[in-house]
């Protein structure tokens, strides 16, 4: 039974992925009986990993599994989010029980999830107050991070207007999302996707108006090894977005000469300023289309333009930390005059004509960033020491970029490129991922029901770990 045993927690990511990938495939193709429940964090570079050797084991005479914890979302597909609990890199999936085999928390189970939140509860009110939240999480710290802790603190008190939710509630919306069946005999998820819903617990998606919470830097080895993907084009929008992404890409290299030659510094250097200038414009075009379009409408915009705003001061930030190793002459200057108009004019019509191909172009220009950083980040690697290139291995990266991007007091300018190139992987999933989203959409990257789907899952899955020790423990004893 592979459920059980890519749930023990002993068990390594790196074998637990292959399996529930390979279980994704057999489950569209009817080959499955789910029988589990779980929040699953499945790395991409692992992803992209398995890909080949899942093919070629689909193919082979293993179908006969009959239970699999597996990575699909609701609709039984791969479904790839980069929440603020993530990292620009992580696949978040949810798996959704059949009908016939759902997973029912037992009676003990609700029990100690009662008693638990009773305990909560400081001021003997029968309900469950932000303060108190974070009191609850900080006893699953093996769950949350204190980081997220506050974020989903502050999140539930804004998403909840201020009130607390009663322990009822609680016990009900954790019913509704593990045991009651919702349409087709499938298990009910606690959001309802797309336009402005309420969760189980009250909760609305004001929130995600003016709450987005992105903190760069802090990366872990495993997420600054960003690996390089690409999103086939289908539509005729996808194909239109993509040459024109390769259009810019050939032209800006023939009249650089970035192709030409070895890599130097001042090349590096000379294109990455200019780049840099015209990358931080989509996301304030987008910004400023959508807040304008929520003021025309008096309607809510759904939290992306949040998203936006931080994606274009990023790549500003981008542009403040490499002028300060190197100061660009008046022609320079002059010609980022000019790109930012032409660009910036051309993009701001293309906006409004058409997001998906918008965002869909970006998606691809970074795309090209991930594989431009990547090329320059090998070329410090490979450098011969005492070169300019072989010197970036350990000097340090400037001021502002230690303290943006968390680098340490020792941080090189090669540790600036990594998590460079790690912001740009994160804009081309985030642009990839909400191209042809329809406007009244709740940002699919920072939903507050699905943070709190994500916490109650995380909650009970550890309440659950909690009990199945306890019962090991007295097994043990006896």
């Amino acid at each position: 039974n592979l459920s059980s045993f890519i749930c023990q927690p002993t068990v390594s990511r790196t074998i637990k992925t292959p399996i529930m990938i390979l279980g994704t495939a057999l489950r569209q193709q009817g080959k499955l009986v789910l029988s589990k429940r779980a929040p699953i964090n499945c790395t991409a570079a692992l992803v992209n990993g398995f890909e080949t050797s899942l093919s070629a084991f689909t193919a082979s005479n293993h179908r006969n599994i009959s239970a699999a914890s597996l990575p699909v979302n609701h609709s039984g597909a791969i479904q790839f989010f980069h929440l603020q609990t993530a990292t620009p890199h992580t696949r978040f999936i949810h798996t959704t029980p059949q009908a016939d085999q759902p997973l029912a928390l037992s009676a003990s189970v609700i029990e100690a999830i009662k008693a638990d939140l009773v305990a909560a509860d400081k001021d003997s009110n029968g309900k469950i107050d932000a303060d108190e939240l974070k009191d609850l999480l900080r006893k699953h710290n093996s769950k949350f991070t204190d980081d997220e802790i506050v974020e989903l603190g502050d999140l539930f008190y804004a998403s909840s207007s201020a009130e607390g939710v009663a322990i009822e509630k609680f016990i009900e919306a954790l019913e509704a999302g593990f045991v009651k069946g919702g349409e087709d005999g499938e298990a009910a998820p606690f959001a309802v996707k797309g336009k402005f819903k309420t969760h189980p617990l009250g909760i609305g998606t004001c929130a995600s108006e003016y709450m987005y919470a992105k903190t760069h830097g802090k990366y872990t080895e495993e997420e600054l090894d960003v690996k390089l993907t690409h999103v086939e084009p289908k539509s005729t929008i996808d194909k239109a977005a993509f040459y024109t992404c390769k259009l810019f890409r050939f032209n800006f290299d023939f009249f650089t000469g970035w192709n030409r030659g070895v890599i130097t510094t001042d090349k590096i250097l000379n294109r990455a300023i200019f780049l840099e200038t015209v990358a931080a414009i989509p996301g304030m075009v987008a910004a400023i289309i959508r807040h304008f379009r929520s003021l025309r409408n008096m309607a809510r915009d759904g939290g992306m333009l949040n998203m936006f705003l931080e994606e274009a001061n990023n790549e500003r930030m981008h542009l403040l930390t490499f002028i300060r190793m190197k100061d660009p002459g008046y022609i320079f200057r002059a010609t980022v005059i000019g790109g930012q108009f032409v660009f910036g004019t051309s993009f701001l019509v293309s906006y409004i004509l058409s997001p998906a191909f918008c965002h869909r172009f970006v998606g691809y220009i970074e795309e090209e960033a991930c594989s431009t950083y990547t090329k320059i980040i090998e070329a410090i690697e490979t450098a011969e020491e005492g070169t300019d290139l072989g010197k970036w291995r350990t000097e340090h990266a400037p001021k502002i970029a230690k303290g943006y991007w968390h680098l340490g007091e020792n941080g090189t300018v090669l540790d600036l490129m990594k998590a460079v190139r790690a912001d740009e992987a994160e804009h081309r999933d985030v642009n990839h991922a909400v191209s042809g989203v329809a406007y009244d959409t709740v940002n699919p990257l920072y939903d507050p029901r699905d943070k709190m789907d994500n916490m109650l899952r995380r909650y009970v899955m550890d309440m659950m770990e909690r009990g199945d020790g306890t019962r090991a423990g007295k097994a043990g004893a006896a």
